[in-house]
């Protein structure tokens, strides 16, 4: 069983993109959830055509890192 997370960034379409990821993903082996601590795959979904957008996405990475390691 895999434990995955999902972070959408950005627009409504950044979202939709989100949604439509997690309903390929469903199965009964995959389980999901928004406690990044125990999840083994964590899915950030942005925009990079902006750049405050990538560096949101940037510090987003660095956060999850920074739980994963706690």
């Amino acid at each position: 069983m895999k434990i995955v997370g999902m972070i959408s960034l950005g627009c409504c379409k950044n979202l939709t993109d989100s949604e439509n990821i997690l309903g390929v993903l469903k199965s009964p082996n995959i389980l999901f959830s928004s406690r990044i601590k125990e999840c083994d795959l964590i899915i950030i979904n942005t925009c990079g055509f902006i750049e405050s957008a990538k560096q949101e996405a940037i510090d987003t990475i660095y956060e999850c890192i920074r739980d994963k390691k706690e």
